[in-house]
């Protein structure tokens, strides 16, 4: 029986197109199609579906001047559905494409690729085969305006190492605080690339600006004071040397005026050109999608087929996209006060946007970060509830709270809270720590892990809390049950310090060293600074922080043994950095990101070097003790440069790539093999999915719109005996600001489907 995409339609079409290569695509392939969908009415019988597959793609050839044009993305676009809709593919070796899984509705179809220009879109519907010319571009610097745009940010020249430590403004201009090139690389990708790209279209030139500015260096030192975060941008720019950073910014915007470009990036190759990318519009002109979720990542058959979820920082909103219906909506994320200010607030007398002159685009109290699905489909978010920082007296020093009593802590800036699909209401969950990114562990309570507190790691006991003896916990708003949802959340939580056992006795004790300095060697050691990513060890259950603040960063793991907060016990290890038992070359520093694999190995993005690296403690020789401060352990580290052009006046291998965060296809959820880790290329506009075995790096690119910039991702599985069609990864473009993308203001975020078929012509 025949099975669209099978070996027997793969059979006949390459039989016939190999023997007639310019015929076949124009007659013999639409022939081939025919006698497909009459095999599939036949088959319809046994298998019964609706939609006979050949009225859900749109099939056809890229047609260039000297042949077919190979590994060019084609591009169909409708805005007939519920919210707007892009499907994208890759041309195989002959030019071919297929897009698959096309809702029907009529859609614009075009070719973007590297070495060309857009072409003219056509007017297509599905069932169509098409022919499409490619267009060649007349300049160089047409040709390049669709490179990523770290492709042009490599152009930026990096003050060379000999210029550190800074002098000041007296000096070089380089701030003395900045004391190595790692740290001002480290600065400027963490601070500049922290929110959006720098190297698209809108950062590289300054057309956007008025005249009123008579020089580059001018204009640039100005553009950073813009708007609700100008006060932000214009800080990170000061601390790195304010009056140097400035003209290499102009320096780097006046070469590209005057006609520099970057290399060429490659066409996709090999597995690349078997992706499919599907895109839904969500959110408005001003939403900052931070996040997605769309299954339990312990289990992402969990919410099989229905909606994902993305958080809106801007406005307080939970996204939310059908992908069976192709339609969006958002609710309105709640907080316990509705008098709660904007965590966000505008600077009095801050520079009006060149886009939205003083209207406040960032208004949303409770601050929503980062949003995790358990095991019931529940959606839970970071997020800030009440109007104040200080913490209730049960987290204070003087409460009975054993947790408490051990380690006071009196304030918390964001907290939390739980979406139930069922009902679409909210549970604000008070929290003594602060909250940034969340994970659940495998133990039967369903603990879910907290970063974003320098001082602690914090946890919730999520099915006692929710699911407990007293029964079901749904209470929406504080008012309806305050002493049960407080006695509750008091409860399910705790937290501990990072401390590590510098005395070597095997244990932690009172009183502990604090900070960075030398300290008594008598006693243990605690270890502050943010904790932003998180990830809990499935095969132990303990749990991994990164700490990103100053180069190299750290890895902070903390176990917390059979009574906690007395018996947690932490453990730190650095990225190897200025360390004699390692090649310079081998050298990385500033992990953001963090996940790891179903036996234990951790990976995480090394976002200033630009690395993707794993890191095995089982390799380790010393664990704990007077040694293990950090750079102890480099055997247990492998670094893995990741591709793109690199930096100007870096000895090193540093791409000019920014990896805002990392993740492990620990079930395959992608189709390239279990625990494949995967790298967010920021500033890239891809996904990198590495090969630990050859080292070899796939480029899973989002060509359209320019400026996708990706900060977590997620896999699931809708259907696993569906093959390609029943799983994928998701990402969404995360950007701070979504004007800066290709298509300007009122371009709307975007959730991302990327799936990987057998061949690119799969349907």
């Amino acid at each position: 029986m025949y099975v669209p995409g099978g070996p027997w339609a793969q059979e006949v079409a390459v039989s016939y197109v190999n023997r007639f290569p310019k015929l076949s695509e124009r007659f013999v392939r639409p022939v081939i199609l025919l006698a497909a969908s009459m095999a599939w009415t036949f088959a319809s019988t046994a298998c019964a579906p609706e939609v006979a597959p050949m009225d859900e793609i749109i099939s056809g050839v890229v047609e260039g001047r000297d042949g077919p044009e190979t590994g060019v993305w084609v591009i169909a676009e409708t805005d007939a559905l519920g919210t707007g809709f892009t499907k994208i593919v890759v041309t195989d070796d002959d030019g071919r494409f297929v897009l698959p899984e096309l809702p029907e509705a009529s859609y614009t179809v075009w070719v973007r690729g590297y070495g060309l220009a857009d072409s003219e879109p056509v007017a297509a519907t599905p069932g169509d085969d098409l022919v499409l010319t490619a267009v060649y571009p007349e300049t160089p610097q047409e040709q390049a305006a669709v490179y990523p745009a770290s492709y042009w940010y490599s152009l930026l020249e990096v003050p060379p190492a000999t210029d550190f430590p800074g002098t000041g403004p007296s000096g070089n201009g380089i701030s003395p605080s900045v004391g190595s090139q790692a740290q001002w690389i480290d600065n400027l990708k963490q601070g500049c690339q922290l929110c959006h790209q720098l190297g698209n279209r809108i950062t590289r030139e300054i057309t956007h600006l008025d005249r009123r500015f008579s020089t580059t260096a001018e204009a640039w030192d100005h553009r950073v004071t813009f708007g609700q975060r100008g006060a932000r941008m214009s800080s990170v720019l000061s601390s790195m040397g304010r009056e140097r950073a400035v003209l290499q910014f102009a320096d780097w915007t006046d070469r590209i005026v005057a006609g520099e470009v970057p290399p060429q990036p490659p066409r996709p190759q090999g597995e690349e050109r078997n992706v499919v990318l599907t895109l839904w519009d969500w959110g408005d002109g001003t939403s900052y999608v931070h996040d997605e979720v769309a299954a339990d990542k312990r289990n992402p058959t969990v919410n099989a087929g229905g909606p994902v979820y993305g958080v809106s920082m801007s406005d307080d909103r939970l996204l939310i996209v059908d992908p069976e219906t192709n339609e969006f909506r958002d609710i309105r994320v709640p907080v316990w006060d509705p008098d709660t200010q904007p965590y966000f607030p505008a600077a009095p007398g801050f520079e009006p946007s060149v886009f939205w002159g003083e209207e406040i685009i960032l208004e949303g109290p409770a601050n929503v970060h980062n949003p995790m699905m358990d095991q019931e489909g529940r959606v839970w978010l970071t997020s800030r509830i009440r109007n104040t920082g200080d913490n209730p007296d049960w987290c204070r020093e003087g409460s009975a709270n054993r947790f408490a009593q051990y380690f006071p802590l009196s304030a918390s800036g964001r907290q939390a809270s739980v979406f139930h699909p069922d009902t679409e209401e909210f549970t604000l969950i008070d929290t003594c720590f602060g909250t940034h990114h969340l994970q659940f562990g495998e133990d039967s309570e369903n603990t879910l892990y907290f970063s974003g507190d320098t001082r602690v790691i914090g946890w919730i006991r999520t099915s006692p809390l929710l699911d407990g003896p007293a029964g079901p916990l749904v209470d929406p708003i504080r008012d309806q049950a305050p002493a049960r949802l407080t006695l509750r959340a008091e409860a399910a939580q705790g937290w501990c310090p990072t401390v590590i056992d510098t005395n070597g006795d095997g244990r932690i004790t009172k009183p502990w060293n604090t900070g960075r300095g030398p300290g008594d060697p008598s006693l243990d050691t605690q270890l502050t600074g943010f904790a932003y990513g998180v990830i809990v060890n499935p095969v132990d259950n303990a749990i991994w922080v990164t700490r990103t603040g100053g180069v190299p960063g750290r890895l902070i793991r903390l176990e917390l043994g059979d009574d906690p907060p007395a018996t947690c016990s932490a453990e730190v290890y650095e990225p190897p950095f200025e360390n004699p038992a390692v090649p310079e070359e081998d050298w990385g520093y500033s992990p953001r990101g963090i996940d790891i694999t179903r036996d234990g190995i951790v990976w995480t993005a090394l976002s200033g070097s630009s690395h993707l690296a794993s890191f095995d403690r089982s390799k380790c020789a010393i664990l704990t003790g007077p040694e293990a401060t950090g750079q102890h352990c480099p055997e247990g580290w492998t670094l893995y440069p990741t591709p793109g052009p690199q930096m100007k006046n870096v000895d090193n291998s540093r791409s000019a790539d920014f990896h805002y965060y990392n993740w492990v296809d620990q079930f395959n959820t992608l189709g390239l093999g279990e625990n494949v880790p995967i790298a967010n290329g920021t500033t890239s506009d891809a996904l990198l999915a590495l090969n630990p075995e050859s080292g070899e790096w796939i480029r899973l690119r989002v060509p359209y719109p320019l400026g996708f910039y990706s900060r977590g991702l997620d896999g699931r599985i809708d259907d696993p005996d569906a093959g390609w069609k029943g799983r994928g990864v998701w990402a969404d473009f995360g950007t701070n600001i979504p004007w800066h993308l290709e298509g300007g203001q009122g371009t709307t975020s975007k959730i991302v489907k990327f799936q990987i078929r057998p061949d690119p012509l799969a349907y």
